[in-house]
């Protein structure tokens, strides 16, 4: 649930248009989305043998401390809480509280607010105990596989005449799948988040691995099945020129009520998503101040409800500052190709943990090693190469951002 919860959020409703966009023909469309979903799932195969072999909250942070050490962990754990998780956690607050809008009119003052208040009720539920964030984490999961479900439902049981025709590509180009590999890859972000509670779940060695794959393979299906809704009753031109393609989508098979249930299910999405990053995001910070590397309160557990509280109400804290300040966005944009260069690392640190403890327990072992994690290490360097080449200024600026952690852990290093 915190899988599959975290991954699905806002983009599969908005994601295909740009895809559209870039490959205008259906079986290159379903073919980018097996793809970035068969390339999410090798990285998911490679964080559940870390898992196994690392039961231990903070899931990401410790398989790089592991494998490449204290500082690149650091580093991390550095850019995850300032800005990948918090500035994620901060967009998808202010989606909300456009979503919202469709509901209740807000003036841009109340949206300001009604993000920066689900953010801190999400924050207090974890605060209050691992099973009530997982209680809601599950609900919401549910609730909205069942919306996008009822969207499904309605474009493949409708009586429109299907739009839908196979028909080979008069052309492909590798550039242009790749761009929109990078669009589909955006939408499977969050893959990751179940190993961040390991360390909190019962039986992590067979657990784990087997959320990652459920949870990544369930998200490839639901993926696929809304992308072949959509073409079902919708032209590729169509979908390529929608900003809201499930709306358009749910106006042509429910009538005007159906831009209001999109509206819904995207409401459900987004608060799903964020409990799952305010759930899992938190841990991360918990492993750095348990190794010395950050503030001693942060490696406190709550006497009574038995969470990192304190590490919870922090990132709850600078999140609800980023989704005021609107600085987020700017933030967002220049880190989250770097959060890419943390991904193949840690796939990396699989093949450079079997040779340096090859003895090592392994409980479970990932499927097509070494093939799976080199192909994914490949892609995700591809795709950090493509982002600097393309986007040179903000990504050295993403860089330096990460790379102001250095001072950081040599303060903490020389405290501890």
């Amino acid at each position: 649930m915190i899988v599959g919860g975290t991954v699905m959020g806002s983009a599969i409703f908005l994601v295909p248009s740009d895809v559209a966009r870039t490959l205008p023909n259906p079986v290159l469309i379903a073919a980018v989305w097996i793809f970035a979903g068969v390339l999410t799932y090798f990285g998911a195969l490679a964080f559940a043998e870390l898992g196994a072999m690392y039961p231990a909250s903070g899931g990401q942070y410790v398989y790089l401390r592991e494998s490449w050490g204290k500082l690149t962990a650091f580093l991390f754990g550095w850019a995850f809480l300032l800005v990948i998780r918090s500035g994620g956690t901060a967009t998808l607050a202010v989606g909300f509280a456009i979503y919202l809008g469709h509901f209740i009119p807000l003036t841009p003052t109340g949206a300001k607010i009604a993000a920066v208040g689900v953010i801190l009720i999400l924050t207090l539920v974890n605060c209050r105990g691992v099973r009530l964030g997982a209680a809601v984490q599950n609900v919401m999961t549910i609730a909205k596989v069942l919306g996008i479900a009822l969207l499904i439902g309605s474009a493949l049981l409708s009586p429109l005449p299907s739009a839908l025709h196979w028909t080979a590509p008069a052309e492909f180009s590798w550039s242009h799948f790749g761009v929109a590999t990078i669009a589909c890859l955006w939408a499977y972000q969050g893959w990751f988040m179940g190993g961040m509670v390991a360390g909190e779940i019962k039986r992590p060695e067979r657990n784990l691995p087997l959320a990652l794959s459920l949870g990544v393979g369930g998200i490839i299906v639901i993926y696929l099945s809304a992308n072949l809704a959509y073409l079902h009753i919708l032209s590729v031109a169509e979908i390529a020129g929608a900003e809201r393609v499930a709306a358009l989508m749910a106006n042509r098979t429910m009538g005007e009520a159906g831009a209001s249930i999109v509206s819904l299910v995207i409401l459900v999405s987004i608060f799903g998503a964020l409990n799952g990053g305010i759930l899992g995001g938190p841990r991360v910070y918990f492993a750095m101040a348990r190794d010395g590397l950050f503030f001693r309160k942060i490696a406190e557990v709550h006497p009574k409800y038995e969470t990192p509280a304190f590490a919870v109400l922090v990132q709850g804290v600078w999140s609800s500052l980023l989704a005021v300040s609107g600085s987020y966005e700017k933030l967002f944009s220049y880190v989250i190709f770097s959060s890419w260069i943390f991904y193949g690392l840690a796939v990396a640190g699989v093949i450079v943990l079997r040779r340096r403890h090859p003895d090592f327990p392994r409980p479970y072992k990932m499927w097509g090693y070494p093939i799976t994690p080199v192909l994914f290490v490949a892609t995700s360097m591809l795709f950090v190469a493509n982002t600097l080449a393309t986007k040179p200024v903000p990504s050295l600026l993403g860089l330096l951002c990460v790379a102001s952690g250095v001072p950081a852990y040599l303060f903490w290093r020389r405290a501890r």
